[in-house]
C-alpha cells in the first residue's frame, strides 16, 4: 500500500512538470522567444498580448515496475511561423514591417530568430518599441512608430543666424524623429558655437507632440558670451620673447581694440594651424630640430577664457654650409645655374627659400625641354659644427605622360577659363613643379574659394590623368567707398563689378568717384586671354571733371576712351600698350587768373599711344620687405587730334629689410616731355606737392605767376625729378594694432615751362631744389587704412604753398 501510493506521487510529479513544460511554449508574452524592448523615450507600450486560451492532453504514465528517479521529457520542437500579424503599424505597410523581420513565413520561432528580428526592427530607427510572440502558429508583431518631425524650431540664438544653424543639423521635417538623431544634432550646434568662440553655450532639446504622431522638435539655445583668451604664454623658447611669438600666431590675447576680429577667442583648429605656424617660423630661422611639444588650452572656472601655454623645444640653429648644384641629366652642367639658388653659404637654414631654389631651378631646366625634371635636395646635417650642407641635384623624374585632364566643380566657369590657367596639356610629360605651379595660377584668378589638383593612376603604367577639383565663390562685387584726404577733402566712391562674366573670366566694372575736387565716372572691360593667348585686352570709357581753382584757377573735364594690351615678358617683367582718345575741356577760368591760363582756355582732342614697362621683384605687393619694381611710362601724342607732344617717365622703389618689422626704402622718380614744336598745355604738364613732396600744398612747388592782382596760379612744368627715403618701424604696440611709425626725407624740383612773361609780369620758375624732413604714423583701423603726415620744408622758396600736415583715410563696404 505505501508503495503504490508513492507510485501514485511520482506520477503526479511528472504529471506537473508537463503541464509546466506546455505552457512555457504557448505562453505569451512570457512564452519562451518573446521579446519586449522598450524605447529609450520611455513612451509605454500598454498591455501585453493576452495568452491564447488552449486545452492539451496530458500524457498518461505507464503503472510499470519501480521509478528510482524521474526522467525529462524531451524538449518541445519551436514551432512554424505559418502566418505574421502586424499590429500598431501607422504609416508604414504591414509588409514593409515584415520585410525587416529575420523570421518569415515558413521557418521555427526559434528564440535566436524573434531576437534577430527585434534587432533588426529597432536598427530602422522606424520604431519606438517593438514586441514579437507566437500565437499558435501565427507570429505577432506589435510596434509603436517613432513619431515623425513636423518642424523644427531654433530658440534663444542672436549671435548665430537661424538659418546657419539648420544648415548644421540633421533632423528636418518630415523625418523620423529618434533619440540619437536629436542628441548628434545638440552635439552639432556645440560644436558651432565653440568654432565661434562661445564655449559656455548649452542646448536643450524639447518636445512638443502633435496630432498623427508628429513632433515640433524645438532647441532652447543659450548662446553665453564669447570664450576669450586671457592670455598665451610660451614654455621652452629661449632665442625669441613670448612678445615675438605671440606675433608670429593666428590666435590673439583679447583685447579691446580687436572688436571686429574673432582672432582672440578659442578656436582648437586655429590651435593646431598656429603649431604649424610656430613650426615654420622656426625653420626659417635655422632651427631645424624645433618641435611643438604642446599646446594646452586651460578654460577658466568661470568658463568665460582661455589659458594657452605652448612648450616648445627649439633646438640648435644652424647654418648653411656649402651648396652645390649637381646634374645628372646629360648635356647639362648644374654648375651654370648656381645663379638660380637663393640659398647662400652662411645664412641661416630657412626652409622656404631652400623650396624657392627648388621653384626657379625646375622652371629653369624646363625651359630647356627637358620633359621628366625633379631637383631633389640633399640635406647633410654636422651637428657638432651645427652646418647643413644643400646639394641640388638635378635628374631624371619619373616617366610619366599626362594622359587626360578631367575638371570638376565648375558649375559656371567655362572649362577653357581653367584649362588655360594649366602648365601643361594632355600628352605633356608629367611634372609635379607645374601641377603646383598651375593650382597657384588657378586660385590668382580670384574666380575659386577652393582649388586643388591632384594626379590619379592612368590607363597605362606610364600615364597619369590629372583631377582638378574648383570650389565656385561669388566674383560679383558692389562696394561703396568713403574717405578724406588733405588734397581732395571728402570723398566717396562706387563701383560695381564682375570678375568672372558669364563664366568667360572676363572682368566689367563700372565706377564712380565724387569728391571735392573730383568727379569721375568710367566704364571698363577687360578680356584677359585675348585671342585666346596670354594677351590682357581692354577698353576703358572715362569722363573726369577735376576743380583746379585753389591750385591754377580752372576746371578741367576729360571725356574719352582708352584701348589697352597687356603681355608678359617673363615671369617679372610685363608690358603694356595702350591707346587714348579724349577731349579737354578747361573753363571757369577767372579774369583774375594767370594770362598763360586764360590763352589755354577752350577744348583740344588728343590722340596718344603709350606703353609701361614693368619689373617687379618684390616679395609681396601689399607689404613689401625686400625687391624692387621698376616702371618706365613713354606717351606720344599727336596721331590725329590737335595736340602733340611726346612725354617720358620712370619710377623705382627698392625696399631692405633691416630688422623684423624695420623696413628701409628708397625711392626716386622723374620725367621729361617736349610739345613737339607746340606749347604744351596745362592739363597735360607735371605737378609736384601733396603725397608727391610732403611739406608742400599739392602744385606747391615750381613755376608760378606771381604778378599783383592775379591768383598767384601754379602753372606746372614740363620735367621734375624728386625722391623719397623712408624707415618704417613698430610703434611698440601689439602687431595686430596695426600702427607703425615713419621717418621719411622727401626732396624734388620743378621746372621749365615754355612762356614768356610780358613786361609787368613777374613768372617765378627757379629749379632749386626743395626738401623736407618728417614723421608719419599709419593706421590698417577696421574702417581702412588711415594714414598722418607731419613734414617740415627744410628746403624752399618764398612762393611756395607750403602745407606741414597731411591726413588721408579710405575704406570700402
Amino acid at each position: 500500500m505505501p508503495f503504490a501510493f508513492f507510485r501514485s506521487g511520482l506520477v503526479a510529479i511528472r504529471a506537473v512538470a508537463a503541464i509546466m513544460a506546455f505552457a512555457a511554449v504557448f505562453s505569451w508574452p512570457e512564452a519562451a522567444g518573446a521579446q519586449r524592448v522598450q524605447a529609450p523615450t520611455g513612451i509605454p507600450m500598454g498591455k501585453p498580448l493576452s495568452a491564447p486560451a488552449r486545452i492539451a492532453a496530458l500524457p498518461v504514465m505507464p503503472e510499470a515496475g519501480p521509478v528510482l528517479a524521474p526522467v525529462a521529457p524531451p524538449a518541445p520542437e519551436a514551432p512554424v511561423v505559418e502566418a505574421i500579424k502586424v499590429e500598431g503599424a501607422q504609416r508604414l505597410e504591414s509588409e514593409t514591417v515584415v520585410s525587416y523581420l529575420a523570421l518569415q513565413k515558413g521557418q521555427q520561432a526559434t528564440a535566436a530568430k524573434i531576437n534577430e528580428s527585434v534587432k533588426a526592427l529597432f536598427a530602422t530607427g522606424l520604431f519606438q518599441d517593438v514586441v514579437l510572440g507566437m500565437n499558435g502558429t501565427a507570429l505577432i508583431v506589435r510596434v509603436r512608430e517613432n513619431p515623425v518631425v513636423n518642424k523644427v524650431v531654433f530658440e534663444g540664438n542672436a549671435e548665430l543666424k537661424t538659418e546657419d544653424l539648420e544648415k548644421e543639423v540633421q533632423l528636418k521635417p518630415r523625418l523620423v524623429y529618434t533619440l540619437p538623431r536629436v542628441q548628434r544634432d545638440v552635439q552639432r550646434l556645440l560644436d558651432l558655437y565653440r568654432r565661434s568662440g562661445r564655449f559656455a553655450a548649452t542646448v536643450e532639446p524639447k518636445l512638443v507632440q502633435r496630432e498623427q504622431n508628429r513632433v515640433d522638435v524645438i532647441f532652447e539655445i543659450v548662446e553665453g558670451d564669447k570664450t576669450g583668451i586671457q592670455s598665451i604664454g610660451f614654455v621652452g623658447n629661449n632665442h625669441f620673447s613670448a612678445g615675438e611669438l605671440r606675433g608670429i600666431i593666428n590666435t590673439r590675447e583679447s583685447a579691446w581694440w580687436r572688436f571686429f576680429s574673432s582672432s582672440d577667442f578659442y578656436d582648437p583648429d586655429r590651435l593646431n594651424y598656429d603649431r604649424e605656424l610656430l613650426r615654420k617660423f622656426y625653420l626659417n630661422q635655422g632651427y631645424v630640430d624645433f618641435r611643438v611639444l604642446s599646446a594646452n588650452a586651460e578654460l577658466t572656472p568661470n568658463k568665460k577664457d582661455f589659458f594657452i601655454t605652448y612648450t616648445v623645444d627649439e633646438g640648435e640653429r644652424y647654418r648653411l654650409g656649402e651648396i652645390k648644384v649637381v646634374s645628372e641629366l646629360k648635356g647639362l652642367d648644374g654648375a651654370q645655374y648656381a645663379d638660380k639658388v637663393t640659398t647662400i653659404s652662411g645664412d641661416w637654414y630657412s626652409a622656404a627659400e631652400i623650396e624657392r631654389s627648388i621653384d626657379q631651378l625646375t622652371t629653369a631646366v624646363d625651359r630647356l625641354q627637358y620633359a621628366f625634371v625633379e631637383v631633389v635636395p640633399d640635406i647633410e646635417r654636422i651637428r657638432e659644427k651645427q652646418i647643413i650642407n644643400i646639394v641640388y641635384r638635378v635628374r631624371e623624374g619619373p616617366r610619366m605622360f599626362v594622359s587626360r585632364i578631367d575638371i570638376e566643380g565648375n558649375m559656371r566657369t567655362m572649362d577653357k577659363v581653367i584649362r588655360r590657367e594649366l602648365a601643361f596639356a594632355e600628352g605633356d610629360a608629367f611634372n609635379k613643379a607645374k601641377l603646383e605651379r598651375s593650382e597657384q595660377r588657378i586660385k590668382d584668378t580670384g574666380f575659386f574659394e577652393e582649388v586643388k589638383i591632384t594626379p590619379e593612376e592612368g590607363a597605362q603604367p606610364d600615364q597619369t590623368a590629372v583631377k582638378v577639383a574648383v570650389k565656385e565663390k561669388a566674383t560679383g562685387e558692389i562696394s561703396f567707398g568713403a574717405g578724406y584726404s588733405t588734397t581732395d577733402g571728402p570723398l566717396g566712391d562706387f563701383s560695381i563689378r564682375e570678375k568672372n562674366f558669364m563664366g568667360k573670366g572676363q572682368d566689367v566694372r563700372f565706377g564712380a568717384t565724387l569728391s571735392g575736387r573730383t568727379k569721375q565716372f568710367d566704364v571698363s572691360f577687360t578680356e584677359p586671354y585675348f585671342l585666346d593667348r596670354d594677351l590682357a585686352a581692354g577698353v576703358d570709357l572715362f569722363r573726369v571733371t577735376r576743380d583746379n581753382q585753389d591750385a591754377s584757377s580752372y576746371d578741367e573735364t576729360n571725356t574719352g576712351f582708352s584701348l589697352r594690351l597687356g603681355y608678359p615678358l617673363s615671369e617679372q617683367l610685363r608690358q603694356r600698350l595702350n591707346y587714348t582718345y579724349q577731349n579737354t575741356n578747361i573753363s571757369t577760368v577767372p579774369d583774375t587768373a594767370s594770362r598763360f591760363i586764360r590763352e589755354q582756355q577752350g577744348v583740344a582732342n588728343t590722340s596718344m599711344v603709350g606703353q609701361e614697362l614693368s619689373y617687379d621683384t618684390r616679395d609681396s605687393r601689399l607689404n613689401p620687405s625686400t625687391g624692387y619694381i621698376l616702371h618706365l611710362y613713354t606717351d606720344l601724342a599727336g596721331l590725329g587730334g590737335n595736340v602733340r607732344y611726346g612725354r617720358a617717365r620712370v619710377k623705382a622703389t627698392e625696399y631692405f629689410k633691416l630688422a623684423e618689422s624695420w623696413i628701409f626704402s628708397i625711392e626716386g622718380e622723374g620725367g621729361y616731355m617736349n610739345g613737339l614744336g607746340e606749347k604744351v598745355r596745362i592739363s597735360d604738364r607735371f605737378f609736384l606737392g601733396g603725397d608727391t613732396l610732403r611739406g608742400f600744398e599739392f602744385s606747391g612747388v615750381g613755376p608760378r605767376d606771381m604778378t599783383p592782382g592775379s591768383n598767384e596760379d601754379a602753372l606746372g612744368g614740363e620735367h621734375f625729378g624728386r625722391g623719397t627715403v623712408e624707415l618704417t618701424m613698430p610703434s611698440g604696440l601689439p602687431d595686430e594694432v596695426g600702427i607703425k611709425f615713419h621717418i621719411f626725407s622727401d626732396a624734388g624740383t620743378i621746372g621749365k615751362v615754355a612762356v614768356s612773361p610780358a613786361p609787368g609780369e613777374d613768372l617765378r620758375t627757379d629749379q632749386s631744389i626743395r626738401a623736407s624732413i618728417g614723421l608719419g604714423a599709419t593706421w590698417q583701423s577696421p574702417f581702412g587704412p588711415v594714414r598722418l603726415d607731419f613734414a617740415h620744408p627744410v628746403m624752399k622758396q618764398s612762393y611756395d604753398k607750403l602745407e606741414k600736415f597731411r591726413f588721408n583715410f579710405g575704406t570700402r563696404f
